[in-house]
């Protein structure tokens, strides 16, 4: 067995001075992972990090050892978990608010049961069946920006709203209230924000989706939280206020992720030319699909790591995690992994084998929504630059606001002109 020093107890890990996380980006380097995460995936996959409370959490860098982990039930999503490492202070406060969590944040297999309500909104087919209504939302997201005439901000011209009016569709939340849940889900990413602006916005976005629930109840109509609460209300299978966390969930992460991969895909295939006229200039559906997983390889906007906290003890690689020990894997280092990816700093929207990053998490909490989100992204990304093909930023790099306060990783806005 290698060195376990450093996994010991957690007496002991909290007597040694630990980096804190998460690390920061190299100057000049805003689509690649901090520097420290590479050296520590050759030489040391296996370390500790104190995070912001001042506890330690294993940092797990390497792409087989964090699929290992999450693929294994002894390690849990349960955030009510003595040891789980939290991702922010907000986090915390809303951790012991008293709500129910998420299903995301539960293990199997109550997880599973709750998620299988949701699945077939989620599916392959059905993305398939949204492409018409996606293409009617990309064209007139792009008249607007037509009309409005350079410089646009493509974040709150296209990126934003692209992904906000689908979700929002899907669950039934009204288009009047889209600024509601899009001014509370940016406060509730935020790793700035004081814990209790960060429960207030969460109260505030879960009680609004539960009195959503009960006019649902009251008029269904054809949509997710509709058919949930029909189906699952009066055999106790979820409540009220569960249905509320869980739709929360669902209406925060999809569109801030898939917010912040339109925009800041843009900009990747904007600062390499010759991949974005493929990607614009592209008659075959399969080749755009590969730009769009290498997009989601090389940027890997959940930059702050997936949580876990082992339940009992468990040796990963030589290394023995003891229970009640937080885990952070930073899937930003492993979809930069040699030993998985070829030259995997480089961007190549030709990589073969791109679909195996794990941007999406792994195991039995991997993505809900990724079958959506993919098509959004195969849908946007041509449409866009197909609309404007002299695509350009129009503000010099150094003034780019990259989204470094945030648990998802992009830019705050991007003004863009053609």
């Amino acid at each position: 067995m290698t060195d376990t020093a450093l996994s010991g107890s957690s007496d002991v890990a909290e007597s040694a001075p630990h980096p804190s996380f998460p690390f920061s980006r190299a100057t000049g380097c805003p689509f690649d992972p901090p520097p420290q995460l590479a050296g520590l995936r050759e030489h040391e996959p296996f370390s500790h990090v104190r995070i912001w409370n001042g506890t330690s959490a294993w940092l797990v860098t390497r792409y087989q050892d964090q699929r290992a982990i999450l693929t294994d039930n002894r390690f849990s999503a349960d955030v009510l978990r003595p040891g789980f490492p939290s991702q922010s202070a907000g986090f915390e406060a809303r951790r012991k608010n008293g709500r129910p969590s998420p299903f995301i944040a539960t293990d199997d297999p109550d997880h599973n049961r709750v998620r299988r309500m949701f699945t077939s909104y989620f599916s392959v087919r059905r993305a398939r069946a949204l492409v018409p209504r996606l293409t009617e939302i990309i064209d007139g997201l792009l008249d607007g920006m037509e009309a409005a005439g350079p410089p646009v901000d493509l974040v709150t011209s296209f990126a934003l709203p692209l992904p906000s009016l689908v979700i929002a569709e899907i669950l039934g939340v009204p288009r009047t209230d889209h600024h509601l849940f899009q001014s509370r889900t940016k406060v509730l990413v935020s790793r700035d924000t004081p814990p209790e602006d960060n429960v207030a916005a969460a109260n505030e976005l879960t009680d609004y989706l539960g009195g959503l629930v009960d006019e649902k109840v009251e008029n269904p109509q054809d949509d997710l939280i509709s058919s949930v609460a029909a189906a699952h209300l009066p055999t106790g299978g979820t409540t009220r206020e569960r249905l509320a966390q869980d739709a929360m969930l669902l209406l925060v992460a999809g569109h801030e992720t898939t917010t912040n991969m339109i925009a800041l895909g843009t900009l990747a295939l904007m600062r390499n030319p010759d991949q974005l006229a493929a990607v614009r200039d592209s008659e075959e559906p399969a080749q755009v699909a590969g730009a769009v997983e290498e997009l989601l390889r090389y940027l890997t906007i959940v930059h702050t790591g997936r949580r876990r906290v082992a339940i009992e003890d468990v040796e990963i690689s030589g290394h023995t995690i003891r229970a009640g020990e937080g885990v952070i894997l930073t899937n930003d280092s492993a979809n930069r992994d040699g030993t998985v990816f070829d030259d995997p700093d480089a961007f190549d929207i030709t990589r073969p084998n791109a679909r195996r990053h794990m941007a999406f998490g792994q195991g039995t909490h991997q993505c809900l929504g990724q079958n959506l989100a993919r098509q959004e992204l195969q849908l946007a990304y041509p449409a866009l630059l197909r609309r404007f093909p002299e695509l350009r930023p129009a503000i010099e790099e150094q003034d780019i606001p990259y989204k470094h306060d945030s648990l998802i990783y992009g830019v705050h806005e991007l003004p863009v002109a053609w």
